[in-house]
């Protein structure tokens, strides 16, 4: 039994916010109130434990962090990544739950596949879920078997990393999820407008002679899955949303009371095209960073409640495969364990966003789309729990991902995670 003592609560779900003492046993929220110490005693006196007092005292608690947007490279590519490195680089970063994309080598489109990803998840400390493939094979010529695989566990279907092109297929796709209740992600980026990937159309891909991704890429497809998604009745999410317009047409399909989500990255909050020249190939990533105008739409967009849910798709790669060539190189940054400093210091701070609203985008609203019991810090829920240190600045010197490519790699930040709470376990602490 523990009982993390005075610290200040924060749950989105029921938007308290206040100094409180919470008391978790055998995997549950037991009580929430102030001065529990006696009562803790009590009960951990009664039920034959052991209390560990936590004293919390200038520290807030939250619910555990969920990212919806996570690669986590097994199987295939466990030389970037593996289910158990991903896992703890997440706990450092405060998530208790996270959910694999689908585009493993094999892709993640049987339920035997579904089954071995859960299997090892089980094996970490934290919740690891998983997506399966809106196509078999993810070639996007014919759909998986969407209720099989929801049966074997999967929580919703995306081929992120491929684009869905098939505009009769796509309709298909909505039509099935629909049917058995589960959301459906997708990357927005028709190829027809990229010449070379990774980059933003504009003032630093002329600067480095290639032409890079037009803007279109995006907005194109954001267009035309939002009409696919008024016509079906669909429950969508549009992944890493990265340009204004994009933003506008999820604005507009919310006020006509479409079931369209979206997410936002820390990368696309935090820079801009021109981040490029300075970092090179660790700011390389699909869609690409834009410019300032559809850096601040998106946080316009977290402001009003456009886009939903900040997800990382935290995307590892070999410090050999990024060190080629800007063309050569493959797209994506990790960011688990930044992700909600980069929120606290470019939204939060700024005054973009309340620190209540980052944890709802960051816990409560991911859970609610995938329809997982998460997200929330209340009494006879699961303890799931991030403890931090709004103010405290930390070096961020080492990445526990068996990749390394951030671009805050070596930077101080601010917003220190001190504890990280699943099932009433504490899986990563750091008091220095």
């Amino acid at each position: 039994m523990i009982m993390l003592k005075n610290v200040r609560l924060l749950d989105p779900q029921t938007r308290t916010d206040d100094i409180r003492d919470i008391l978790i046993s055998e995997g549950r929220v037991r009580k929430i109130d102030r001065d529990l110490y006696l009562d803790a005693t009590l009960m951990a006196r009664a039920n034959g434990e052991r209390l560990k007092v936590y004293d919390c005292t200038g520290l807030c608690a939250a619910p555990g962090f969920v990212d919806v947007h996570v690669h986590l490279r097994e199987p295939g590519f466990e030389y970037k990544e593996d289910i158990e490195s991903g896992a703890r680089a997440a706990a450092r970063g405060g998530f208790t739950t996270i959910v694999a994309m689908a585009n493993t080598k094999p892709p993640i489109d049987t339920p035997e596949r579904v089954f071995e990803v859960l299997k090892k998840g089980k094996k970490t400390p934290i919740n690891v879920k998983t997506c399966a493939c809106i196509t078999k094979g993810m070639k996007g010529e014919e759909l998986a078997d969407m209720k099989e695989l929801r049966e074997a566990g999967a929580v919703g279907f995306t081929d992120d990393g491929r684009p869905m092109l098939d505009e009769n297929l796509t309709r298909e796709a909505m039509r099935c999820a629909r049917s058995i209740k589960m959301p459906l992600s997708f990357h927005e980026e028709d190829p027809k407008y990229i010449k070379e990937n990774g980059i933003n159309h504009g003032y630093p891909s002329d600067e480095m002679h290639i032409y890079g991704s037009d803007r279109m890429a995006e907005i194109s497809m954001v267009e035309r899955d939002c009409k696919l998604a008024r016509e079906t009745g669909a429950t969508i999410s549009i992944q890493h949303i990265s340009a204004k317009e994009s933003v506008e047409l999820v604005r507009k399909a919310k006020k006509m009371g479409l079931r369209v989500f979206a997410e936002a990255t820390p990368h696309h909050f935090s820079l801009i095209d021109k981040d490029v020249i300075k970092y090179g190939t660790l700011a390389k990533m699909n869609p690409p960073l834009r410019e300032e105008a559809d850096r601040m739409a998106i946080i316009e967009g977290l402001k009003d409640g456009t886009i939903d849910i900040i997800a990382t798709d935290h995307a590892p790669h070999s410090k050999e495969e990024k060190d080629r060539d800007f063309v050569d190189a493959p797209s994506g940054i990790i960011g688990l364990e930044t992700s909600f400093s980069l929120g606290i210091m470019n939204l939060v701070k700024p005054g973009y966003l309340s620190l209540m609203e980052l944890i709802n985008k960051m816990s409560y609203q991911p859970a609610r789309l995938y329809n997982m019991d998460r997200g929330v810090l209340r009494e006879d829920e699961i303890a799931d729990i991030v403890v931090f240190d709004v103010n405290k600045e930390w070096k961020y010197d080492k990445s526990e991902s068996k990749s390394s490519n951030s671009p805050w790699l070596g930077a101080t930040l601010q917003g220190k995670i001190v504890y990280t709470i699943c099932h009433g376990n504490v899986v990563y602490e750091n008091l220095e």
